[in-house]
């Protein structure tokens, strides 16, 4: 059997289940053996036909097919990855060719990104389907993700579902493992944004440079009627312009670009700035802070500007959004209301804020962005994930003594890693050894400008300890985990929330 047959076939009204999980497959499946992350499906084969495949999907041949190969259908491709996503599309009337597909790749900001690109879309009158780190949004239905980027089956099922709704567009969180896997192929991307580069997956990568190919994959594979929609500050995306045939559109934030933004003000309630393109100016005031996410809200603009959408309803979608979960969110008492401006805010509650930042430079951004705004001492609470690039531990420590007054390093998700190990791990970044020194009033001290360290590997305790210390004028930022609701420790996933522990610390200090 040939490749296009095989096609022909998943096409039709009996077609066969796709599998890449030789353990879900049954009677008469296709099976693809795809190179993951961890493991090879190739070496699975055999697996999969002891299941009962039917059709074997692979990159090369091995013995044990072709004593068999009377009973099973072998197909034979340059590339299984590529091979097993344009089945899925095809075993789902091929939704990507009913949408308009939107993508979005980068270190950081990718959610926040997407998140824009929705609420503009849907300013607009329509509907957007949304896959990405925080939920898969399908314009009827919304759950909560499981991968930043699913696999191609997933995707092309999420994809047929967005068409079901109704939808004409679907943006897509694009990440590194995503595209070095070859789970975007068979989908025609109208626009790609990229928005930065930093130290982060380098466990997998290996290298920056190997890091940067995989963003720049996306960029490779548009075609020349596709915009490229690119961080004219970002060094790394100079690189991306050179290996894309689409049309170029270059954003950046008080600088000469295609899309720009001057910022006009900002304080802990948000930001004011000007969005500018081809001429034309509209105001946008937006919640969020720093000048990384007025960044992010000109990359969305990109993405919307290469759909056809007008800068004014873009505008207007950008003011429109007002919380991204987990990204700077503030975090208030239950039943709290803000006191009007007029009012004298005494004995209240210090400014709260959760946030994803899970890298060096996304701690920076945000550390960088509140240091200014903070009336009195910065305290960051944060982890570091286990299982994953162990590089960034000890430069995320320099950061936050850098830029806080006081430092709580905690466990984040430590996975099958030692919660002690990955602390001593970040711990290495400092200057000086942490310290516990709390006053009898309850308030952390530093002298000579130096910040007071504390180690709490009980995630819960640190937040707890960080909420009682602070006074009202004070700015604490709890960061690594952002949206998500639960924590992974050794294999078991449990459920933990940094937006309910901190609701239930404030509600302790009412």
């Amino acid at each position: 059997m040939t490749f296009d047959e095989l096609l022909n076939l998943v096409s039709s009204d009996k077609a066969p289940a796709i599998c890449v999980d030789s353990r879900l497959v049954r009677n008469s499946d296709i099976f693809v053996a795809l190179k993951g992350t961890v493991h090879d499906g190739h070496d699975f084969i055999d697996q999969a036909i002891a299941r009962g495949a039917k059709y074997i999907v692979a990159q090369k041949a091995k013995s044990s097919i072709e004593h068999r190969a009377s009973s099973i259908e072998i197909i034979i491709v340059e590339d299984s990855a590529e091979a097993a996503a344009v089945l899925a599309q095809a075993s789902r009337g091929n939704p990507a060719s009913q949408l308009t597909n939107l993508a979005v790749t980068g270190t950081n900001g990718k959610t926040t990104v997407a998140y824009f690109v929705r609420s503009v879309i849907q300013k607009a009158g329509q509907k957007c389907g949304l896959i990405g780190t925080v939920e898969y949004d399908t314009g009827s239905t919304v759950c909560e993700s499981i991968l930043t980027t699913p696999d191609c089956l997933e995707i092309a099922r999420i994809q047929q579902q967005i068409v079901k709704a109704s939808s004409k567009y679907m943006v897509i969180e694009a990440s590194s493992h995503a595209l070095s896997q070859n789970r975007l192929a068979g989908i025609e991307f109208k626009a790609a944004a990229f928005t930065n580069l930093a130290g982060d997956h380098l466990d997998y990568h290996k290298t920056k440079e190997d890091y940067l190919a995989a963003k720049t994959r996306l960029f490779q594979a548009l075609s020349p009627n596709a915009t490229a929609v690119l961080n004219k500050q970002s060094p790394e995306a100079k690189h991306i312009a050179k290996k894309t045939k689409a049309r170029i559109l270059w954003y950046a934030v008080d600088e000469l670009a295609d899309i720009t933004a001057h910022i006009e003000s900002m304080n802990i309630d948000g930001t004011v700035f000007i969005l500018e393109y081809a001429s034309q100016r509209h105001k946008v005031t937006t919640p969020l802070l720093g000048c990384y996410n007025v960044s992010n809200h000109l990359a969305a603009a990109g993405l919307c500007l290469a759909s056809g959408l007008d800068l004014e309803t873009i505008a207007a979608g950008l003011l429109a959004l007002r919380v991204i979960p987990g990204r700077l969110e503030i975090i208030r008492r239950v039943g709290f209301s803000p006191p009007s401006p007029s009012k004298e805010n005494g004995g209240a509650s210090p400014t709260l804020l959760i946030d994803y930042a899970h890298t060096d430079d996304a701690l920076k951004n945000v550390l960088a962005t509140l240091r200014p705004l903070c009336k009195d001492r910065l305290i960051v609470v944060f982890g570091c994930g286990g299982d994953r690039d162990r590089t960034k531990r000890p430069r995320m420590a320099r950061v936050a003594e850098q830029l806080a007054d006081f430092v709580i390093v905690t466990s984040d998700n430590p996975r099958t890693e030692r919660p002690e190990d990955i602390i001593n791990e970040i711990v290495s970044g400092f200057k000086s050894e942490p310290e516990i020194r709390i006053s009898d009033d309850g308030r952390g001290t530093s002298d000579e400008g130096r910040a007071t360290k504390v180690i709490e590997p009980d995630r819960r305790k640190a937040i707890e300890l960080a909420i009682k210390t602070a006074d009202k004028d004070d700015i604490v930022l709890i960061a690594g985990k952002g949206h998500e609701n639960y924590q992974v420790i050794g294999t078991r996933k449990i459920d933990f929330s940094d937006k309910d522990v901190a609701q239930q610390c404030l509600q302790k200090r009412k």
